[in-house]
């Protein structure tokens, strides 16, 4: 089969497709990454074009190859201790919580999963100073295959990087023979991280309120609208004091009314009732 390419009504289609099933907002340049991303799946399925593959996910007869199309359509760009400030703030939170209560954190498009493991050594190395109450971590995404990575903890030295020297060695494991060049999240930091696929345009599952939410540099793919309403949800899963981190890049200032920053990409509710 030969394929001459996606059209633009083709295009249009999966954008707009997408857009429904994630919020997610993909302009024209994005047409080749589609083309490139849908066209092996076009092939597999022995199709004649794209707009049949199109037909095809949109008709709810195939499940799974409609994750499988929003785990390829999705972006899923991260690496350890991305945006280091946000972790001294984390540090500072978690040492001035209340000993009484779980301290919990959530990575709200954790991706790879390398944030979430970022978030509990940062908190692992206060806990082995008895500096923080006792704490979780949970991480969702939509796309489940980048959360079966985030799982398995295992990952390219290439993106570690970033990484503390002394956490290397005190919580990572450096891959010997068949596994050189990588390295493995040691077991008991692993067990410490709950995963989970979670769609944050649709309404969210029962959560516990917790201390920080991190949502960074995902709110640049969503339009006006679906900031509102995805900010609105996880704000409303945070504790009083509850600190929500976004990409330094990014803002929410006017966005939501009582929401202020507390620092590069930080924001707390003003008031809670």
């Amino acid at each position: 089969m030969e394929l001459n390419g996606i059209s633009d009504l083709e295009f249009a289609t999966v954008r707009d497709f997408l857009f429904q099933k994630t919020g997610i907002s993909l302009n024209s340049s994005k047409k080749a990454l589609v083309c490139s991303r849908l066209f092996k799946r076009v092939q597999a399925f022995n199709l004649d074009s794209y707009s049949d593959y199109i037909a095809l996910i949109k008709s709810g007869r195939n499940p799974a190859e409609l994750q499988m199309a929003i785990n390829l359509l999705t972006t899923n760009e991260t690496y350890f201790y991305r945006e280091p400030k946000h972790f001294e703030m984390l540090s500072d939170i978690a040492i001035k919580a209340d000993r009484g209560h779980i301290f919990r954190v959530w990575s709200a498009a954790c991706s790879t999963g390398e944030e979430v493991y970022s978030i509990a050594m940062t908190l692992a190395e206060l806990s082995r100073t008895h500096r923080v109450p006792r704490w979780e971590v949970r991480g969702s995404d939509i796309s489940t295959r980048v959360l079966e990575v985030a799982r398995a903890g295992h990952y390219s030295m290439e993106r570690t990087e970033d990484i503390p020297a002394d956490y290397l060695k005190r919580y990572c494991l450096c891959g010997t023979g068949p596994y050189a060049g990588t390295l493995l999240v040691d077991k008991p930091l692993r067990d410490k991280a709950e995963f989970a696929q979670i769609n944050l345009i649709e309404p969210l599952p029962k959560l516990v309120p917790f201390d920080v939410i991190f949502l960074r540099n995902v709110l640049i793919y969503f339009d006006q609208e679906v900031k509102i309403k995805v900010v609105s949800q996880l704000i409303a899963n945070l504790t009083p004091d509850g600190v929500l981190f976004i990409g330094m890049a990014e803002t929410l200032n006017g966005l939501i009314e009582g929401l202020v920053s507390i620092g590069p990409g930080a924001y707390r509710l003003e008031r809670r009732k």
